[in-house]
């Protein structure tokens, strides 16, 4: 993978903090369909890679404060695990307009990188099985390919077993 010249039109606050810090990546993009709920999958089909390698960005409150979870598209995020490896009891999924409010982001194109709100960070450790992983570039039919370790680096992230896997 290689810094490339982006366009433009693709610099979203992810790319922007990508292009800061010299982490290497990879941008791809693809025609979204609007008429698609399950913007992982519609990736990782559209990319054709598998869904172990696309990553969703899910925005969660564990006990009340916000968490940034990052969970395969192949599995779902499993909020027992996710509140046991922050040390806390309950966690919950946030709604649409707090999740769009809080990363600056809409959903479908929620970026670990760039969000408006600082928060931590907690990836399934599946992840660390591939050469490289998938994330929302910050709006949807554009990704990042980026390596697993740099993605944790970048985002201070715990890793933790916090997916359910199909």
């Amino acid at each position: 993978m290689t810094v490339a010249s982006k366009p433009t039109s693709a610099a979203t606050p992810a790319v922007r903090v990508l292009n800061l810090a010299g982490i290497d990546y990879t941008l791809h993009s693809f025609d979204h369909d609007p008429s698609t709920r399950r913007y992982g999958t519609e990736a990782a089909d559209k990319l054709g890679v598998g869904s172990d390698q696309v990553f969703k960005t899910l925005m969660i409150q564990v006990d009340g404060a916000p968490v940034t979870a990052l969970v395969p598209v192949s599995g779902q995020l499993d909020l027992k695990g996710l509140a046991s490896a922050r040390g806390a009891k309950k966690a919950q999924l946030a709604g649409v307009a707090e999740t769009e409010r809080r990363t600056g982001y809409p959903v479908g194109g929620v970026s670990p990188f760039g969000q408006r709100h600082a928060v931590p960070v907690v990836i399934d450790r599946t992840a660390l099985e591939h050469s490289s992983v998938f994330v929302s570039a910050g709006r949807r039919g554009l990704e990042i390919e980026i390596r697993p370790e740099d993605l944790v680096m970048l985002t201070n992230a715990q890793v933790g077993k916090i997916a359910a896997l199909d």
